[in-house]
């Protein structure tokens, strides 16, 4: 039920990428509401006969002319030669005419739908290799489509346009499709043009003015476009072929269609769970119909040509038409197919704590430290590098941070890709846009300040498929061998699982970061962070700085407790003595200072004893009263 329910909040979009077998753009869990995409024209199908199964199409030429030759047709023939085989007996009734049900002879107002969804494989026309195409339609004098609607730079471009021109047919059959390329100074080159003869489609049996849906619904998304209801549609189809019209029962969930009794219970074993499914007069006849191979709701891929190269093929252009006749009524609401607009979105990443980094330098008495920080930055949007504070003199590759990362970056969030417009020059009109996953890149640095800064390892979190985070740091031991599935080599052969940062919106625990060391990766460090993803109502409402700045909230951060060695030396001489060399000898120090004084001590009593004693020996009288010993 919850499958069912995120399809009726899909768009068109995630239908048609679920019908090119890309999961991760399309979101649809399942295939009930199918689309068929076709990989050429829906003339060119053998099942449907090159939708010309009532008449076929005989080109005109002038007399001496012939379509060998270059000779162009001056026009078409429409019609069947069939040859009858006569039965031998006269009293045998000759076989029926072809022709038993045939359309008006008076030509129809028609309303023409025309959906372009995208075109690839296009030759470039620009300097640069690409070209900034448009659509534009033609039936009879009418022409839609306007120069300033143009893809920028590119040749695969998106349109995902809705054109609607009203024609009558057959006068006015020939749907033109043209791709042009914008220039600034006209006129525009053409790039291809592709033709669709609408007569064919209106007169097919095989019912191609309007490809019939998967599923019938009243309203919503999905709403039923075609003129018809579905039952109304199967009595036409019997009258066509000729076959009694079906009878329904009273409750419309059982159908007599030929010789045949059609329960609704035989293609739904339970009741629909989406919104809006209509009667079950109409679902079931939907389903009896889906029997009758019809065109489908479809996508159809047409060749583009271009008339100054004949025969070489101008790209592709993915699309379907629908053609509904003015004498059946008013169409349902046409399909919205309006390509995506990416949204902004707002990542804050913590760095809260690092452990067992590399160490990068060796200080004065030998012992291996680093000064550590991080940098972090978002794939494809370098100019927002952003970097922490440095933790000085990490002896064991612990750091503490508390430090906020804020990227701010544009996002299609149903395809959960990050959208980079971008000039290639300076001169350039329009930006060219990269679509790439949004991925979270962040640098372990050993800080220098007389020489480059050493780098300690990397971390590259891919927010559509982030692994799942150790929740203790001696939990996050990669394995050095690897295996293969993951993006670092985790250990044990189990990969872990995978989430995404736009669904969870939040996580937090110990990442690894890796180095390469010859021909395989190794755990260079630990990150501990917190990633959150908001969007940009959610950011506004909830407002926070980076680093440790004001707005300091959501969360507050507070000052990193460091050790008391965590310092730059340079600003603190005697600090670096006290804890550099002090902290670590203070006993062979003590001892040194001691045998020291021992030695002042004893050099002093060396010096002085000469003296002494020869006073002592010349006029030892006189150094006895000196010395305050006189008699009386």
């Amino acid at each position: 039920e919850e499958e069912e329910e995120d399809e009726d909040e899909d768009d068109w979009w995630s239908k048609f990428y679920a019908a090119m077998g890309d999961k991760a753009k399309s979101q649809r869990q399942t295939g009930r509401d199918r689309l068929k995409i076709y990989s050429c024209e829906l003339e060119a199908l053998p099942e449907f006969e090159g939708l010309q199964d009532f008449c076929q199409t005989f080109p005109l030429y002038l007399p001496g002319g012939h379509s060998t030759g270059d000779d162009d047709p001056v026009g078409e023939f429409k019609g069947l030669f069939c040859i009858y085989p006569l039965p031998e007996d006269p009293a045998v009734s000759p076989p029926p005419r072809h022709f038993q049900q045939l359309p008006p002879s008076q030509p129809q107002k028609c309303l023409v739908r025309v959906y372009v969804v995208r075109a690839f494989d296009l030759p470039p026309k620009d300097r640069n290799r690409l070209c900034d195409p448009y659509v534009r339609i033609s039936l009879g004098k009418k022409k839609l489509g306007q120069r300033d609607q143009y893809v920028p730079n590119t040749l695969e471009p998106v349109f995902g346009r809705l054109f609607e021109v009203t024609g009558t047919i057959p006068l006015e059959k020939d749907l033109r499709v043209t791709l042009l390329d914008y220039d600034v100074v006209p006129p525009d080159q053409e790039i291809g043009t592709t033709t669709i003869d609408l007569e064919n489609r209106l007169l097919s049996r095989y019912r191609a003015n309007c490809g019939l849906a998967a599923r019938y619904r009243t309203t919503g998304p999905g709403c039923w476009r075609d003129q018809l209801p579905p039952s109304r549609i199967l009595e036409h189809f019997a009258h066509t072929r000729g076959l009694p019209a079906p009878e329904f029962s009273a409750e419309g969930t059982a159908v007599t269609f030929g010789d045949q009794t059609i329960l609704l219970s035989q293609f739904e074993s339970y009741p629909p769970v989406h919104q809006h499914p209509g009667p079950p007069r109409e679902r079931l006849a939907l389903h009896v119909l889906h029997r009758c191979h019809l065109v489908p709701e479809h996508l159809e891929t047409r060749t583009l040509y271009n008339s100054t190269q004949p025969g070489m093929e101008q790209g592709k252009v993915q699309m379907w038409v629908d053609v509904f006749p003015s004498s059946l009524g008013s169409p349902g609401p046409p399909v919205d197919i309006t390509p995506r607009k990416p949204q902004r979105y707002e990542l804050r990443c913590v760095v809260w704590n690092t452990r067992d980094v590399d160490m990068g330098d060796v200080n004065l008495i030998g012992q291996q430290m680093s000064d550590i920080y991080v940098m972090g930055w978002l794939d494809g949007l370098e100019e927002q590098r952003q970097r922490t504070d440095i933790h000085y003199r990490s002896l064991q590759g612990d750091g503490a941070f508390n430090w906020r990362f804020i990227f701010s970056f544009q996002c299609l969030a149903a395809e959960e890709l990050c959208v980079l417009p971008r000039k290639e020059h300076f001169w350039s009109l329009d930006p060219t846009v990269r679509k790439v996953p949004p991925k979270l890149i962040l640098q372990v640095w050993d800080n220098d300040k007389f020489s480059a800064d050493d780098f300690l390892g990397v971390l590259e979190l891919e927010l559509s498929r982030l692994p799942q985070p150790a929740q203790q740091p001696q939990n996050c031991t990669p394995n050095p061998q690897g295996t293969p599935q993951s993006p670092w080599p985790w250990r044990g052969t189990r990969v872990p699982s995978q989430f995404s940062l736009f669904r969870q919106k939040r996580a937090r625990g110990w990442w690894p970061c890796t180095v390469q060391d010859g021909n395989k990766r190794r755990l260079s460090g630990k990150l501990e962070l917190s990633l959150e993803l908001l969007t940009a109502k959610e950011a506004e409402e909830r407002p926070a700085g980076r680093g440790r700045d004001e707005p300091n909230m959501y969360p507050k951060l507070l000052p990193p407790v460091r050790p008391e060695w965590s310092f730059l030396w340079l600003q603190a001489p005697l600090r670096t003595l006290r804890y550099g060399i002090w902290r670590q000898h203070r006993g062979r120090i003590s001892l040194g200072l001691a045998l020291l004084l021992l030695l002042v001590l004893l050099l002093t009593f060396v010096y002085a004893t000469p003296g002494y004693l020869a006073m002592k020996l010349v006029n030892p009288l006189e150094s006895w009263r000196f010395g305050g010993g006189q008699r009386h």
